[in-house]
């Protein structure tokens, strides 16, 4: 009986060495060899990644100097039996103490390679030569400990950059895009980064609206026509953007909320059909929209700016001439008349154009002088 307590005691010894310190541990104690609790959360559009780790110094173990004597001896090459737990090849956990998490909200592609959404424990094979290998593995275990090939998920090459001294081991994400970012781990002289892409981000920016449209949100006008614009700006989902845009401009939910049929609508509409390549509707709509008597100077203006952008001058220099008879106390329409002009080639037209406009900036607009002068200085001079 005495030797079973003995046993039992020694077994309980052990389990509290290894818990101590440790963030499942029973006590709120400081981590083990002050390796500190980190995390960074980052997202791409409505895609979180999250990577938790223990982040150790260079000076670790007591204050000592461990520069150039990380890689390759504090963190082990290739696979190494660590003595401890059922694995005898183990990678670098990432990090000290419990191992280093990756939890991705979504699915998304790792270096160009699919990773379902979930969470994962995220090692690294450091070698001496050659690319680094990092892992991502559904067995998050403690540390590399019970780390076993079989559970690995993905793996993914990347070749370790020299950088800037690092004190502490530091999670990253930089490069930060539209539907990209780079996760980059960065300790010592060393940086080892990996792409994260989510190539549906607007798909799944669409799955949200569509879900967000159904309930409060789908009371209020503004929010079809943006969620339509949003799709065709974007040139996807347009069969259904279309119903959007007309909710937007009718009634979004019957007898309760009335749509609004003004400028802003009806060029959501448009948009909608040009990105569906129906473009003479796209024009027509467009053709009732600066008609309607809400219509101010600018909202003309910016569709004539369009026409010239497309390179479509003549129906452009139609629209600046429409509002400068519509609004013709409105200065911008002369700014409209003269780009047309200059388009055309028109350079005498051009530049009365600038000149009246210039005579008649509105206060609130006095920071657009310098260009319209630069504007005007170049057609005199011949440009």
């Amino acid at each position: 009986m005495k030797k079973i307590f003995a046993i039992a005691a020694g077994c309980l010894c052990t389990l509290a060495v290894l818990a101590h310190g440790q963030v499942l541990s029973e006590l709120s104690m400081p981590p083990n060899g002050d390796n500190q609790r980190a995390e960074i959360s980052q997202w791409i559009g409505p895609v979180k990644i999250s990577i938790e780790y223990h982040s150790p110094n260079v000076h670790g173990g007591g204050g000592a100097d461990r520069t150039g004597h990380i890689w390759g001896e504090v963190v082990h090459y290739g696979f190494f039996d660590e003595g401890f737990g059922p694995s005898h090849a183990a990678p670098w956990r990432v990090g000290a103490n419990e191992s280093t998490i990756i939890t991705l909200s979504h699915d998304v592609k790792i270096e160009g390679q699919g990773l379902k959404a979930g969470t994962y424990a995220l090692f690294v094979d450091v070698e001496k030569e050659g690319p680094w290998t990092w892992i991502f593995s559904t067995n998050p275990g403690w540390g590399s400990y019970q780390y076993e090939p079989k559970y690995d998920a993905l793996r993914v090459k990347a070749i370790p950059q020299d950088a800037p001294y690092t004190e502490f081991m530091t999670f990253s994400f930089d490069e930060r895009r539209h539907d990209s970012t780079e996760a980059a781990l960065q300790w010592e002289k060393k940086r080892l980064s990996f792409k994260i892409e989510v190539p549906n981000v607007n798909q799944l920016y669409v799955d949200a609206m569509r879900r967000e449209l159904m309930a409060w949100p789908g009371f209020n006008p503004e929010n079809w026509d943006t969620a339509a614009q949003f799709c065709a700006d974007n040139k996807i989902n347009l069969d259904e953007a279309l119903v959007w845009a007309d909710k937007a401009i009718n009634s979004p939910f019957r007898g309760a909320v009335p749509g609004r049929r003004d400028f802003l609508t009806l060029s959501t509409k448009a948009a909608v059909l040009r990105a569906m390549q129906r473009t003479a509707e796209a024009d027509t709509l467009m053709e009732e929209a600066i008609h309607l008597p809400g219509t101010d100077a600018f909202q003309i203006h910016s569709y004539g700016a369009s026409l010239l952008a497309a390179g479509k001058n003549d129906k452009a220099m139609g629209v600046f001439k429409f509002n400068r008879d519509r609004h013709p106390d409105q200065f911008v329409t002369w700014i409209g008349l003269a780009r047309g002009y200059t388009a055309l080639g028109d350079k005498q037209n051009a530049i009365k154009s600038w000149e009246v406009a210039l005579q008649h900036v509105p206060e609130n607009f006095k920071s657009l002088i310098p260009r319209m002068e630069k504007a005007l200085k170049k057609l005199q001079e011949g440009g």
